[in-house]
Formats: structure tokens, C-alpha cells, sequence
């Protein structure tokens, strides 16, 4: 298990290596460029506030590294709450979500792995996600939503792909008051066709916690339990899973559905007694984990259910087979951990030639400014003409003190030059002075 929310110098790295130059133009640090939104690309559900840069870096940055640690087969699940921001799109914020961090970690799975399967239960369609993926074979994306006049707008059964990505979009359009046993009698049988048909390499789960009864922009009726099965059930295939954050505005809920989905990917029982802390106030006035759901109607048919799942198998069985990429070399990992394996290697072991030339500083680099180099601090420059010893020369059996003491006195000579020339300029001018003398 890995989860992780990574520096922001290295999720600086990451997020310029896997976006566009003209994706990311409205995420400029400097804040004076953010007067006018609508010239970053930002609208009224999307406001810039102090810290937004910082933001994107760990909530993108976070997919990104969970991503490399999977490829690496460092964990085999790993987690970033932080992070499902499914709305946004390649140039636009949208819904709450300014960085697609979805896609960046998907972009990075598929370095290592030919397909890969995005499973959405927000109740928003996953929008951003599938239109990145839209015309491509390599990732299929299959979002359990709301369907109507509701945020996107977007997700209707016929939306399947395009060109090699034809019927790699899988959108089941949902109704009012799902509840858990609705949820399952449909998330099961479809997320097995599609495991079956796709066989993908890797699965990235967007775990939108707004789908939970009670939220306060959600409309279905789920609880804790029945949206953490679905964890629960692709967990059971044991493929590389990356499970992200999304959306979620009753915060206590959302705080209880992805402490008991953790629990679920560790495998580890937890109480439904909540233990004491410093937000135990807010659980009130049960103090229990999981909820119970309301009594409002649910207006999803078995008629109607069975009839998406009728219409999403047809789709499934055009596809003729598994697609497979052509071999070429692994690209780069977008986050190096070679510095962290550095720090943590064994002082007392010898070190791989690799890492001492890591080390070798070129002769166009200085440790120090240029700037200080006369009268301040020693660069490059300072070293100039001096004249080191030549080994060839040097007697074999001569003890490696003497070279040190010979650099030792050519520092010190280098160091005195200036003094020793002011000291003669000035005995020569007062010999001067005693040889001429007054004029009588």
C-alpha cells in the first residue's frame, strides 16, 4: 500500500514533464496574472485562490508518483485522496477541478502497460477523463452518474468513442435515490464484462464520495458500505489499482466513506465506533462510521437497469479482441526517485560508477556566483595558471602528503600574490624618496 502526497519541487517535475506547454498556460504562479479568469481559462465554478499553484502541483503531482510506484511494482495499490479531479479538460477548468490529475496518471501508467481501465462512481460523469481518452483503444472509461438536466450534461448511453476508440467509452446514465442494492446488481455484472473483454493492465478507480446519501449536490442513496463494494470488487482482481479522491460536499461523509474504503484496500477491520479526536464534534449525534441511507425513492427500475445493461453488452461484443500496442522502449518516469535512493544508500558501501559521475561538475559550472570571485569567495577563476604537479613526475614511492602540502603552498602563494606586490611598490617608492631628496 502507497500513499502519498509528493514534494513540490518533484511534482513541479512531473506535472511540466506530463502536460502540454498550451494545457497548463492558466496555471502561471506568478498571481498577478490571475486579475481577469476568463483569460486563464477559469470560470464561476472554478475561482483562483491563494495557493491554487501549490494545489494542482500535490493533487496532480500525488496521481503522478502513485502512478511510477505502480510501474515500478513498489505497491500494488496505491492511494491519493487528494487528487480525482475529473472535470477538468486539456485548456479549461471546470467543476471544481483546474488540473486533470486522472489523466496525468493514466498517461503515466500506460508507459508500462498496454491497456488501462478507469472506473468512475462520482455521481458527476467523469467528463475530463473521457474525453482525453476518447479516440484511443488503450484506456476504456466507464462512469456510473447521474444523467440529465445535471452537471455535465454530458454522458448519455450513446456516447461511445471514436475512430480506435469506439466503443471504448462505456457511460451508464443513472436516475434518482440509487441505492446500494441497485448500484451493485449493476456495477457488478458490467465491471466483469469489461475486465473480461478489455483485460486491462492496470485500473485507476475515481472514488467520488458525492454519490453517498445526504450530500448536499448529490441525488443518490448510497451508504458507506454499499459504495465501498466497489472497492471491494476490483480489488479482487489484483491488478496495479490507483485509487483517487473526487467529489464529495458533505465533508463528514466524505471523511467516513475514504477512512473505510482505506481500511478496505489495506484489508484491515476497522470499528464503527469513531475514535476520539479533535473534528469528533462534527460526527454527531451518532459518532458511528457508516450511515444509514434515506427514505427517498428510487427511480431506477430493474426494467430500466437491465435494459442499460442490455444495450452496454452489445457494445462490448463488437469489440474484436484485447488491443495490443506495438514494443518500444519505456519512456522516462515522470517522477525520479534516484536522489531518494541516493540519500538512503549505505555510507559504508562503494559507490556504482554511475553515481560518481553524477558528482563530476563540468568545467562550465561554479559552485559559487561569478560575481565573487574578486576579493570574496573563490570560483573558477580564482584557480587560473595554477600549476598542479604532474604525477607522471612524481617519484612512486612518494607519500600522498607531499602532494597535499605542494597544493597547500601553492594556495598559499595564490593567496599572498596581491599582498607581496603591494609591499614591494611600496619599499620601492621610499627608496625613491631617500634617493632624490628635498631640492635645496
Amino acid at each position: 500500500m502507497y500513499t502519498k502526497q509528493t514534494a513540490k519541487s518533484r511534482t513541479a517535475e512531473s506535472v511540466h514533464r506530463a502536460v502540454d506547454s498550451d494545457s497548463s498556460i492558466f496555471l502561471l504562479s506568478d498571481s498577478d496574472t490571475f486579475r481577469n479568469g476568463h483569460i486563464i481559462n477559469v470560470g464561476e465554478d472554478c475561482p483562483v485562490f491563494d495557493g491554487l499553484y501549490e494545489f494542482c502541483q500535490l493533487s496532480s503531482g500525488g496521481s503522478v508518483a502513485a502512478a511510477v510506484k505502480l510501474n515500478k511494482q513498489s505497491a500494488e495499490i496505491c492511494i491519493n485522496w487528494g487528487g480525482g479531479l475529473h472535470h477538468a479538460k486539456k485548456s479549461e477548468a471546470s467543476g471544481f477541478c483546474y488540473v486533470n490529475d486522472i489523466v496525468l496518471g493514466i498517461l503515466e501508467l500506460l508507459k508500462y502497460h498496454h491497456r488501462v481501465l478507469y472506473i468512475d462512481i462520482d455521481v458527476h460523469h467523469g467528463d475530463g477523463v473521457e474525453e482525453a481518452f476518447y479516440t484511443t483503444d488503450r484506456v476504456m472509461t466507464v462512469s456510473f452518474h447521474k444523467y440529465g438536466e445535471y452537471f455535465p450534461g454530458t454522458g448519455d448511453l450513446r456516447d461511445i468513442g471514436a475512430g480506435k476508440g469506439k466503443y471504448y467509452a462505456v457511460n451508464i446514465p443513472l436516475r434518482d435515490g440509487m441505492d446500494d442494492e441497485s448500484y451493485e446488481s449493476i456495477f457488478v455484472p458490467i465491471i466483469s464484462k469489461v475486465m473480461e473483454t478489455f483485460q486491462p493492465g492496470a485500473v485507476v478507480l475515481q472514488c467520488g464520495a458525492d454519490s453517498l446519501t445526504g450530500d448536499r449536490l448529490g441525488c443518490f442513496n448510497l451508504t458507506v458500505r454499499g459504495h465501498g463494494k466497489c472497492v471491494e470488487f476490483v480489488k479482487k482482481y489484483g491488478l496495479p489499482f490507483l485509487m483517487v479522491g473526487g467529489g464529495g460536499y458533505t465533508i463528514r461523509n466524505v471523511s467516513r466513506c475514504w477512512t473505510y474504503e482505506t481500511s478496505v484496500a489495506l484489508g484491515v477491520e476497522i470499528a464503527n465506533e469513531l475514535p476520539y479526536n479533535d473534528y469528533f464534534e462534527y460526527f454527531g449525534p451518532d459518532f458511528k462510521l457508516h450511515i444509514s441511507p434515506s427514505n427517498m425513492a428510487n427511480q431506477n427500475t430493474p426494467e430500466y437497469l437491465e435494459k442499460i445493461k442490455t444495450r452496454l453488452f452489445e457494445n462490448l461484443r463488437m469489440l474484436p479482441h484485447a488491443p495490443g500496442v506495438q514494443v518500444q522502449a519505456i519512456p522516462e518516469d515522470s517522477v525520479n526517485d534516484s536522489d531518494d535512493d541516493e540519500d538512503k544508500a549505505n555510507p559504508d558501501e562503494r559507490l556504482t560508477q554511475v553515481a560518481l559521475d553524477k558528482r563530476i561538475a563540468p568545467d562550465n559550472e561554479f559552485s559559487d556566483s561569478e560575481d565573487e570571485g574578486e576579493g570574496g569567495r573563490r570560483d573558477q577563476r580564482s584557480f587560473k595558471g595554477r600549476k598542479r604537479p604532474r604525477l607522471d613526475k612524481m617519484d612512486k614511492n612518494s607519500d600522498k602528503h607531499d602532494l597535499e602540502d605542494k597544493i597547500k603552498q601553492d594556495d598559499s602563494k595564490l593567496d599572498t600574490k596581491g599582498d607581496n606586490d603591494k609591499d614591494e611598490k611600496s619599499a620601492l617608492a621610499e627608496d625613491l624618496k631617500k634617493d632624490t631628496g628635498p631640492n635645496p
